[in-house]
């Protein structure tokens, strides 16, 4: 017998991970037949709309936070003049989001793993999956090293000016201490984030920017250390997090059960743990990398300097926007795509929307129409507009039954 109208809304409001219960207020909702169905749809809807706003909460205000330590050190370069902006801009950009989008990428599949271990109780595997990955993470920040040591030649042989890549190089340099930064922060949010431990990461966040403002105010203007000291601020800053998020960990009673100290069975297993790191980090790399070469296409325009400023803060605003995405899909612990093992396909509705689609048009834009930053950027939210809509239609057109019954 096919399932009524309100076996189908249970059905969907139904978590398609089999280890989590649905609450009991949202059960007692969905199962009360007495009420009619579009009472019973708008009170769930609610319950399940307060739950993820506060759990979303604390994230959002993380990531904003995060955000704002590399914007302010965009803020204090941009009063140095307009070169420096410009560098600063093609550096974050140009090199750093490539070793960002991979290593916050790679460290995505901490949170998978430390999902399944603390729903089976297995919860020394969390400590052991978080280690794993650190190490996993360091290995592959050594060969990024590369990339910030050599990127003023490389920016160079992208088509970027010798002027503004020389500075943006100096700028890079100071930002080496952050790769390896990186490396620890990822898994450790990962390992938190599964646990719900969501509220610690917003204080030490907040905490982590009252020191990095004055000191990198000191650093850029009355020390005189410039682009350089900017970089090296902002890698102390995120050792700084880095430090404050280990130290909570090893004193929380709430980690007690997770954390049991070092161990070497964290070196076992590498292999496997990298392949599925390196298919976590393809979809969220192919986002990240597409801005980044919509930077350095604005760097090829007549004007690089006001090209990539305006870029610059277009960029500032977005990352706002993005972030706060970013948060509520990590109080949501997986997006739809991940939960439902679409990461393949959704790399496939990236490289198509964001590659074939947006970055010609940016192109056609910004040079054949000559509009510019204007043109490169409309180019980007073509593309973005495209695979919002290709995800909402095949969101819309799932059979969510059939999922939950095949998770």
């Amino acid at each position: 017998m096919a399932p009524t109208s309100s076996q189908q809304l249970l059905q969907s409001f139904r978590s398609s991970n089999l280890e989590e219960e649905v609450s009991s207020e949202l059960e007692e909702i969905l199962s009360d037949t007495q009420t009619p169905y579009h009472r019973r749809l708008s009170a769930a809807t609610r319950v399940e709309l307060g739950l993820l706003f506060n759990l979303a909460a604390p994230a959002i205000i993380v990531y904003l936070l995060n955000s704002v330590v590399s914007m302010s050190t965009q803020i204090f370069c941009g009063h140095l003049g307009n070169l420096e902006l410009a560098a600063v801009s093609l550096g974050n950009t140009g090199i750093q989001v490539f070793a960002y989008g991979l290593m916050l990428g790679m460290g995505s599949a901490v949170e998978t793993l430390c999902g399944q271990a603390y729903g089976a109780s297995k919860y020394e595997m969390l400590g052991i999956y978080l280690q794993r990955s650190t190490i996993l993470l360091v290995i592959t920040a050594l060969p990024l090293m590369a990339v910030y040591i050599f990127s003023r030649p490389i920016l160079i042989l992208l088509g970027q000016s010798p002027e503004i890549s020389s500075a943006a190089a100096i700028f890079v340099f100071g930002l080496i201490p952050q790769i390896f930064a990186y490396a620890a922060n990822f898994p450790i949010q990962k390992f938190l984030q599964s646990q719900s431990i969501i509220a610690p990461s917003a204080y030490i966040a907040l905490a982590a920017l009252a020191v990095h403002l004055p000191l990198t105010w000191l650093a850029v203007f009355r020390w005189g250390w410039g682009l350089l000291g900017a970089g090296l601020t902002l890698s102390f800053t995120w050792w700084l997090i880095v430090a404050m998020q280990f130290v909570y960990i090893v004193t929380s009673n709430r980690c007690r059960k997770t954390w049991r100290g070092f161990s070497v069975q964290a070196f076992s297993g590498l292999w496997g743990f990298f392949r599925l790191s390196a298919a976590s980090a393809v979809m969220l790399s192919l986002e990240l990398w597409y801005f980044q070469i919509l930077v350095l296409i604005a760097g090829l325009l007549p004007d690089p300097e006001i090209a990539l400023d305006s870029l610059s803060v277009c960029m500032a605003i977005f990352t706002w926007v993005y972030m706060i995405s970013v948060g509520f899909n990590a109080a949501a612990s997986s997006g739809v795509a991940v939960g439902c093992g679409w990461q393949a396909f959704v790399a496939y509705v990236n490289v198509g929307s964001y590659y074939v689609v947006g970055v010609p048009i940016g192109i056609l834009f910004g040079f054949t129409f000559n509009l510019g930053a204007k043109g490169i950027w409309s180019g980007m939210i073509g593309g973005t507009f495209l695979q919002t809509l290709i995800l909402i239609w095949i969101t819309y057109r799932t059979d969510w039954n059939v999922e939950v019954r095949t998770s």
